[in-house]
């Protein structure tokens, strides 16, 4: 798969994004079943979060389940969030490869 082209960024390429494999018994989008789902878009940032097209349901490794309703989901992956798995922008405050 090749890089999508970043059109904020002259010369750079955006991460591919992932495509959403269907849960075991799902037939398609919603509840009726007539057309296959359109994947799920996450975009990987350079030095920040993975921007996930909402609305997305989280499972944490402890089984607690988190609700985000919103059009654009921003997930931590540097793990400073103090609303993690959710991004608080933490990451702003000292970049990695930092000491």
């Amino acid at each position: 798969m090749t890089p999508m082209a970043d059109p904020g960024s002259p010369g750079r390429s955006a991460a591919p994004t992932a495509v959403r494999t269907p849960v075991p018994g799902e037939t398609g989008s919603g509840s009726t079943g007539a057309s296959p789902a359109e994947p799920t878009r996450i975009v990987f940032t350079e030095d920040g979060p993975a921007l996930v097209d909402g609305p997305v349901e989280l499972v944490t490794a402890d089984g607690s389940v988190i609700h985000a309703d919103r059009f654009l989901v921003a997930i931590c992956l540097c793990k400073r969030s103090r609303t993690y798995p959710l991004c608080d922008t933490s990451h702003r405050r000292r970049r990695r490869g930092d000491r």
